[in-house]
């Protein structure tokens, strides 16, 4: 099986390879990796975290870890270039770098290089060298905010490497019940339940949100819909319910700010009455829509909305739902959903809506537009729910003051 896994980390190195003569996104996974100069320390905490959303998800532990540690020097390693290109200088972190690739060689080089008194990696990435490194030299790892399914290899005839993979965790800080239990069935017993740190963040920063005055303006006390980190299926349904309700302000914050994928989304709304965010100065009484082209407004841009889609749930799974939820809003979103526990709670307690086509999403939409009381309701819930859910930050934390 490690000969499999090997053949399947430098097939996929090949690939990266091929694509990056045309994608942007590829070429700054490979040369990113190329050109890194990985400096020697004596010792440090080290942080990995697949992309953007397991940084911000994985913040309040890092925010916490430098807080209580403020000489330590802190390593973040991230594996994809939408999270090292963001986040790569956060003062949070003494030394950003991409996560080398995935071989025995890599590996043992940058372990001994960066020498970690302890790693933690946030919800997923499981990389076999590099936990098999650290299980060798004795390094604790620890997983925060994991999450596990039935459908997942780990649980397969053929996950047998994956599953020795989860033997060298030193502990695992679980969100649910459902991935406790999945590992005690295949004899993982070293768990927490500790929930999930993307609410502390959500919560904290629905506490102390960024003024935008910009947005305000734009608001200038109207109804808002957002439709954040959007793809082109999203944007097709959220331009059809603009044409139905002129009486409500729109901001549309694509997943994907680039020339082109701006120019198509602007092609699909009233020309006459949207503007880029970049345009904001030229802002006219007559424009009731906005498209946001640049990143990391987001998060700050709730605040103003009365109700909020999230996109993604027409592609792998829905974004980020709890940013909004914790403003207190009514949270609408795509189909495919199953995989966020916290996208299937707000369903079942009715805080969040899922649709499918764009009548659906005229329908429940337009109901939570016409219908004050309910929509009310519905955002009470949301908000709700992401404040009874705070506090795994803290749970991590205390077990890793006592430890280290």
């Amino acid at each position: 099986m490690l000969f499999i896994y090997n053949i399947g980390i430098n097939l996929y190195h090949r690939i990266a390879c091929l694509f990056s003569l045309f994608s942007n996104k590829a070429k700054l996974w490979i040369n990113g990796r190329q050109n890194q100069q990985i400096q020697p320390l004596e010792s440090c905490i080290w942080f990995h975290f697949a992309s953007l959303g397991e940084f911000e998800q994985g913040w309040p532990v890092l925010e916490s870890v430098r807080e209580r540690y403020p000489l330590q020097t802190i390593v973040i390693t991230f594996f994809s270039p939408s999270g090292y290109e963001i986040r790569k200088n956060t003062p949070l972190a003494n030394h950003v770098y991409y996560l080398p690739l995935d071989t025995a060689a890599n590996a043992q080089q940058f372990i001994s290089t960066i020498k970690p008194q302890m790693a933690i990696f946030t919800k997923y990435e499981y990389w076999y060298h590099f936990f098999n490194e650290l299980h060798r030299q004795h390094i604790p790892l620890y997983i925060i905010s994991g999450i596990f399914r039935p459908g997942q290899v780990f649980f397969k005839w053929y996950g047998r490497l994956h599953r020795k993979m989860l033997k060298m965790v030193t502990w695992f800080f679980l969100q649910d019940a459902q991935s406790k239990q999945l590992l005690h069935d295949i004899g993982v017993t070293n768990v927490t339940i500790s929930g999930d740190t993307r609410f502390d963040r959500v919560w904290a920063n629905a506490r102390q949100p960024k003024n935008l005055p910009e947005i305000e303006s734009f608001k200038a006390g109207q109804k808002l819909f957002i439709a954040g980190s959007t793809w082109p299926q999203d944007e097709q349904l959220i331009a059809n319910l603009i044409t139905r309700h002129p009486d409500w302000k729109f901001i549309i914050a694509p997943h994907e700010v680039g020339e082109d994928k701006i120019k198509m989304l602007m092609s699909l709304l009233p020309a006459d009455r949207t503007l880029k965010f970049s345009q904001i100065s030229d802002l006219q009484s007559l424009t009731s829509n906005l498209v946001i082209d640049n990143i990391g407004m987001l998060s700050s841009l709730y605040q103003y909305a009365d109700i909020a889609y999230i996109g993604g749930g027409f592609g792998a799974g829905i974004h980020n739902t709890l940013e909004a939820a914790a403003f207190g809003m009514p949270v609408i979103f795509g189909p495919r959903y199953d995989k966020f526990k916290e996208a299937r709670d707000l369903v079942e307690l009715k805080g969040a809506f899922s649709i499918s086509t764009k009548e659906e999403l005229d329908r429940v939409a337009g109901n939570l537009m016409r219908n004050g009381q309910e929509r009310l309701t519905a955002a009470q819930i949301a908000k709700e729910y992401v404040k009874n859910n705070v506090g795994a930050t803290q749970a991590i934390m205390d077990y890793l003051v006592k430890r280290h």
